[in-house]
C-alpha cells in the first residue's frame, strides 16, 4: 500500500521495507529474500486473504514452483515469528485458498475481527491428535459392542439384558481406552520428531503396546489370581502394537487421501492386517470373549452359537480370523476418519520431506 508508512510494526517486530529488514526488539532476523516479499504481502494485505495465485504472482513472480514451496516459506514464517498454526497470532490459513495476516499492527487496528478468547484453552495439534483417536476408539467400540452384544443377548435367554449391557460396556471401554493409547502414543511421537507417516505408525504401535500390556496385567494375570482360572493366549503386546501401528498408517491414508478413499483404504488395511493377526495365533475381541466363554463354567455368553455365522459349528479358525477382520477394520477406521475429520494439524507443520499427507491448509 503506497500511502502507508515504509516501517510497519506488530509488537515485538518491526518490519522495514524500505531497508528490507524483519527485526525483533532491535535485533535483525535473517528470513530470506523471499520469505520477507512474502511476509510483506500479508502485512500489507492487512487481514484480507491473499490467495497462492497472488503469492506465485508477486513472490516467485511467474517461476514455476510446487504449492510446497508456499508450504515451506509459510512454516519458515510461522517459526521466525514463533508464531503456531493451530492458534495463530500472525499468520492464519485459510484452508484451500491461501492465507491472511491476522495480528495487530502499530496503529491498534487488528487485521482482522478477533473473537472473544475461549474461557478454556484449546487444545494444541498433538491435544487434539490424542483426543480424536479417542473418540474414534469410543465409535469403534460401541460399534462392535452393538453388534456382538446383540447376538449374544440373543442366546442367553432372561439375562439377554445384563449380557447386553455388559457386552456394549465392556466394548466401550476398550475402545476408549485403545484409542487412547495409540492417540497419545501417535501424540508424543508428533511432538517429539514431527508429522510423518512413520510417526504415526510408530507412535500408534508405541501406543497399542503400552495398552496391550496394561490390558494383559488387568485381564488375564488379575483374572487369573481372583479366579484361578488360566484363560490362554488373549488380546496382548503383541496384538496391541500390531493395532496400534494399523490404526497409524490408517491415520496417515486419510490424511493423505481423504475421507472417502482413505477410509476405505485404512479399513482395508486393518481387515488384512487383522486377519493375518489371526491366522499368526493372535486373539482380538471376539476371540478373548470365547476363551473366558470356554474357561468359566456356567457362562451365558455362549459365544460358540457365533461361529454359525461363519459356516462353522463351533468359533473356529474362520469365525477368528472374520471377527478380527472385522473389528481390526473398524478401530482403524474410525480412528482415522477421527483423526481426518478433526483435522488436527496444519500441512505446514508437516516434515519438508513428507508430502504424504492431506491438504489441510
Amino acid at each position: 500500500m503506497q500511502d502507508e508508512p515504509p516501517i510497519l510494526h506488530f509488537e515485538p517486530f518491526t518490519l522495514d521495507r524500505a531497508n528490507r529488514r524483519l527485526m525483533r526488539e532491535g535485533d535483525e532476523m535473517d528470513i530470506g529474500s523471499r520469505y520477507f516479499d512474502a511476509l510483506v504481502l500479508l502485512v500489507e494485505a492487512r487481514g484480507a486473504l491473499v490467495t497462492k495465485d497472488r503469492f506465485m504472482e508477486e513472490v516467485w513472480r511467474g517461476v514455476p514452483v510446487t504449492d510446497e514451496a508456499l508450504t515451506q516459506c509459510i512454516r519458515s514464517l510461522r517459526r521466525a515469528l514463533d508464531d503456531d498454526a493451530a492458534r495463530p497470532r500472525y499468520i492464519a490459513t485459510v484452508p484451500k485458498h491461501g492465507y491472511r495476516f491476522v495480528g495487530t499492527l502499530d496503529d491498534g487496528e487488528p487485521a482482522v475481527a478477533t473473537a472473544p478468547a475461549d474461557p478454556v484453552p484449546a487444545l494444541g495439534p498433538a491435544g487434539r491428535l490424542a483426543a480424536a483417536s479417542t473418540i474414534g476408539g469410543a465409535v469403534a467400540g460401541l460399534l462392535g459392542g452393538v453388534f456382538y452384544a446383540a447376538i449374544l443377548a440373543s442366546t442367553a435367554g432372561e439375562q439377554g439384558s445384563a449380557v447386553f449391557l455388559t457386552i456394549v460396556s465392556l466394548c466401550l471401554v476398550v475402545g476408549v481406552l485403545g484409542g487412547a493409547s495409540v492417540g497419545i502414543g501417535m501424540a508424543l511421537f508428533y511432538a517429539s520428531r514431527g508429522l510423518g507417516a512413520a510417526m504415526l505408525i510408530a507412535g500408534g504401535g508405541a501406543g497399542g503396546l503400552v495398552m496391550g500390556a496394561l490390558g494383559r496385567v488387568i485381564g488375564l494375570d488379575l483374572f487369573h489370581v481372583l479366579a484361578s482360572v488360566g484363560l490362554g493366549p488373549v488380546t496382548g503386546m503383541l496384538e496391541g502394537a500390531i493395532i496400534g501401528m494399523l490404526a497409524g498408517g490408517g491415520c496417515a491414508l486419510a490424511l493423505r487421501h481423504g475421507r472417502i478413499s482413505g477410509g476405505i483404504l485404512a479399513a482395508l488395511l486393518g481387515a488384512a492386517g487383522g486377519t493375518i493377526l489371526a491366522l499368526a495365533g493372535g486373539r482380538l475381541m471376539a476371540g478373548s470373549l470365547v476363551l473366558l466363554d470356554r474357561s468359566l463354567d456356567g457362562s451365558r455368553l455362549r459365544l460358540d452359537a457365533m461361529g454359525a455365522m461363519f459356516g462353522e459349528s463351533n468359533f473356529g479358525t474362520t469365525s477368528l480370523a472374520i471377527s478380527a477382520a472385522v473389528e481390526a477394520a473398524v478401530f482403524v477406521t474410525c480412528v482415522a476418519l477421527a483423526v481426518q475429520r478433526v483435522g488436527w494439524v496444519q500441512k505446514e507443520k508437516a516434515a519438508p520431506r513428507d508430502t504424504a499427507l492431506s491438504d489441510f491448509r
